[in-house]
């Protein structure tokens, strides 16, 4: 009976820990998952914000801007090779997340680009944000700060667990 009274309190508390490192957020038909940036060195004016946004409603809706006090602006951005040369753009009317579909925020890719940093971001922090939707509307999120070598969006449960 006692091995299986610590079996069920170890399973529950392993639930628990992999819930708190999910670091997932809903907002109406979208989920948002897992955001994070990379740590940047001293002096470095400018970071990245990635996630994979999925929409499970039947209706396309579109991330229009994102906003955070970390750094003097924040910009929908565009990595794309044009002409066999890379270039960035800003997206001011935002990138569409197609019904039932999902948009991924990646480095090379769509991203969110944090311009002016006010100081440099640490792995292990997070960065707190704001991302606008055309029709969902605003939430708060939380980008994790993971490795300065970071290349693709890490897996949910990933993470510090802070």
């Amino acid at each position: 009976m006692k091995t299986l009274t610590t079996l069920a309190l170890g399973a529950l508390l392993s639930l628990g820990v992999s819930a708190a490192w999910a670091h997932e957020y809903k907002l109406g038909t979208l989920e948002i998952a897992h955001p994070w940036s990379r740590a940047t060195p001293n002096g470095a004016p400018v970071a990245g914000g990635f996630t994979t946004i999925t929409n499970s409603g039947a209706v396309a809706d579109r991330l229009l801007a994102a906003a955070s006090d970390v750094s003097d602006r924040v910009e929908v951005h565009e990595m794309a090779v044009i002409d066999g040369v890379m270039k960035m753009r800003p997206l001011d009317k935002g990138i569409e997340i197609p019904a039932g579909g999902k948009l991924e925020l990646k480095p090379g890719s769509y991203h969110i680009m944090f311009i002016g940093l006010k100081k440099p971001f640490v792995k292990g922090d997070r960065v707190k944000g704001q991302l606008s939707f055309e029709k969902a509307g605003k939430i708060d999120v939380e980008f994790e700060v993971e490795e300065m070598g970071m290349k693709m969006n890490p897996p949910a449960g990933h993470g510090t667990g802070h």
